[in-house]
């Protein structure tokens, strides 16, 4: 029987050296990995069984088995699921199969390496659990045999978790995988049968398959000799064998829940909160959802597919099934159990199916309604007991991470659009907080306000900053802050809340209805005749920049702003598509002017005449600046700056 030695993935490479040369803080973690992929192994093997029978061969009965021996120094996880074939064996253990490897090297080197609990998390995530077996063991052996293959068609892979791996083919009679630690000296507390079983209990009590190890018996001393506890050859099942959400919702502890949301998102951190419920109806099923606490690093992948586990009749049929829940809600983990979908189902029949419409409809309702509750228990109850207080500040923390997701569906689900715009939260000109609802600000709305005002910039502080506030700010208007790159997609297929309407301050012709007194009004008339003059001017002067120039009341210290039609599109927005490559139609804004202002005074004066072309573009550059955009031209900008100061 020939050896092939294989050298591993770049990337894989780099890992394993992280791997061998890190102090995890927690490596009991390894055996949860390889349980884990143990269980999804005999899961495929059901799943592929469906069409296909023969492939249990002798051995319907589908387990998981751990053993030690403490003389060799070796623990041995092994199942009789589906195997592997020895290309499958070089494929799944040499490479990370998975798309953005070098990302995912790159979170796992720099300031993160010396972060053993981001290590193990990022192991996770990426589907490579496998390797942290090397965390205990200093060689691992993999003897496998893929289900339906001859005996003769069995692998053995070997590495020490350097650069390379070994390959041969052996005679394996029974179908599965055995995975071999060779453990370090460091290792020896594994050679338990108390410790692995706790672990086991811990982290895998959920899986419902069989666990099995060998009991321990007790045996008296000879010949004066202790007495010691010694491995017999019958096979005991160590965890309960049932999965978690087919158990009563009484049953299962806020500890079993946490164990069994990190098996399945191979996060470290526990659940912010969670659901389960039996539904039942026109379609049956039941759902296990979780929040995660904090956002996965490729949550902006709107590619990578949803983290639900789809079940049927308590038979696995696929990870990630994307069809459970719409995008935006793509950071929810767990489980469906249908009682309705045929156990074939194929990821295109998801797509047409009526009862998986309903579940994901049925998902999405529940996973809203759960946000509904943690935002109503988000502030602190003053007086009230920890109990009543668990929740306080659950939400703001979920919004921190999740909340530019969540703005998404505002675009992608209709049918919940309101539910959706009740959970948004911002910041505003009156703290910086991101925590005013669209139902807080409507609450304290002035008398005479007609509109939610609110304004979208780069960031929070050019928001807070922007000309356009002027005049609110002066009159004490509440204006909301949205800085998300997201908000002003969003917000375009939101145009009212609750039936007021969401007024952008920097679209349309300035008008706060009843907010501007009679004054107010008839000033702004005569300086828009007084100043049509010096208007049509810097009209001609701007006329390749500006769509138009006139003269407004929303500036209060600042000489011009930049503004555009109710209906167009605005600077911001136009700079985001160019940036990522797409085309923006060509459009452009309107200059706003304050009469009341020194520089603008001086464009309509003897002096200023000698300058005039001059000084209009640097009026409308600044205004630009102001709002967050770049001259077309800034050496031009400068050098008219420097000439007027000269």
């Amino acid at each position: 029987m020939s050896t092939q030695k294989h050298a591993f993935q770049a990337e894989v490479a780099q890992l394993l050296h992280l791997v061998t040369h890190s102090l995890y803080s927690n490596k009991e973690i390894f055996l949860r990995e390889l349980v884990s992929n143990a269980s999804d192994a005999c899961d495929k093997l059901r799943y592929e069984a469906l069409n296909n029978a023969a492939l249990y061969e002798d051995a319907p009965t589908l387990d998981i088995r751990v053993a030690f021996d403490k003389k060799a120094k070796t623990l041995t996880i092994s199942d009789n699921g589906i195997g592997m074939s020895q290309q499958e064996a070089i494929d799944h253990l040499g490479t990370i199969a998975k798309s953005g490897t070098r990302d995912f090297m790159s979170k796992l080197s720099g300031d993160q390496q010396s972060d053993a609990k981001d290590q193990g998390s990022l192991i996770g995530q990426f589907g490579v659990g496998f390797y942290s077996g090397f965390i205990v063991a200093d060689q691992i052996v993999v003897e496998t045999r893929r289900a339906g293959a001859a005996p003769a068609e069995g692998v053995r892979w070997t590495s020490g978790g350097s650069g390379d791996f070994e390959v041969e083919t052996i005679n394996q009679a029974e179908r599965g995988t055995h995975i071999i630690l060779h453990l370090r000296d460091d290792a020896e507390e594994f050679l338990s049968n108390w410790k692995i079983k706790s672990i086991i209990g811990k982290y895998a009590d959920h899986i419902a398959l069989p666990i099995l190890m060998r009991k321990e018996e007790w045996k008296e001393g000879e010949n004066d000799q202790p007495g010691e506890m010694v491995v017999s050859d019958e096979w005991e099942t160590v965890n309960k064998a049932s999965a978690l959400w087919t158990r009563p919702k009484k049953d299962i502890t806020d500890e079993q829940h946490a164990e069994f949301y990190k098996a399945i998102s191979h996060d470290f951190e526990p659940p912010l909160a969670w659901s389960h419920n039996k539904v039942e109806g026109s379609t049956e099923y039941t759902q296990l959802l979780y929040l995660p606490s904090k956002a996965p690093f490729d949550l902006w992948n709107r590619d990578k597919k949803g983290g639900i586990k789809l079940y049927v009749k308590r038979v696995f049929i696929m990870d990630e099934a994307e069809a459970l829940l719409p995008t935006y809600l793509r950071f929810v983990k767990g489980v469906v159990d249908s009682a309705d979908l045929p156990l074939n189902v194929s990821r295109e029949l998801l797509q047409e199916s009526r009862d998986v419409k309903a579940i994901r409809e049925g998902n999405t309702r529940r996973v809203l309604s759960m946000l509904e509750d943690l935002a109503k228990h988000d502030a602190p109850v003053a007086n009230a007991s920890d109990e009543d207080n668990k929740d306080a500040g659950k939400y703001t923390k979920f919004y921190a991470d999740f909340g530019a997701v969540l703005k998404e569906g505002l675009g992608e689900d209709f049918a919940n659009k309101d539910k959706i715009a009740k959970l948004l939260r911002f910041a505003s000109s009156t703290t910086d907080t991101v925590s005013v609802g669209f139902a807080d600000y409507k609450a304290r709305m002035k008398e005479g306000q007609d509109a939610i005002f609110y304004i979208t910039a780069d960031s929070l502080a050019a928001a807070k900053n922007s000309p356009q506030l002027e005049v609110f700010r002066k009159k004490g208007i509440e204006v909301l802050l949205m800085s998300d790159r997201v908000d002003e997609w969003a917000l375009g297929f939101l145009n009212e809340f609750d039936g007021t309407p969401l007024q952008s301050v920097a679209k349309g012709a300035f008008d706060l209805g009843k907010l501007q007194d009679e004054e107010e009004k008839k000033a702004a008339e005569e300086a828009a005749e007084t100043f049509k003059p010096l208007l049509a001017k810097l009209k001609e002067a701007l006329k390749d920049k500006a769509e138009d120039v006139r003269v407004t009341s929303r500036l209060v210290d600042s000489p011009a702003c930049l503004v555009v039609k109710d209906d167009g599109m605005s600077l911001q927005l136009a700079r985001m598509l160019k940036q990522a490559g797409q085309s923006a139609p060509e459009s452009k804004p309107i200059l706003e002017v304050n009469p009341e202002h020194p520089l603008v005074k001086k464009l309509d004066s003897p002096e200023g005449a000698i300058h005039f072309h001059d000084l209009a573009h640097i009026v409308f550059d600044q205004a630009l600046l102001a709002e967050g955009g770049m001259p077309e031209d800034p050496a031009a900008y400068v050098k008219r700056v420097n000439a007027l100061l000269a």
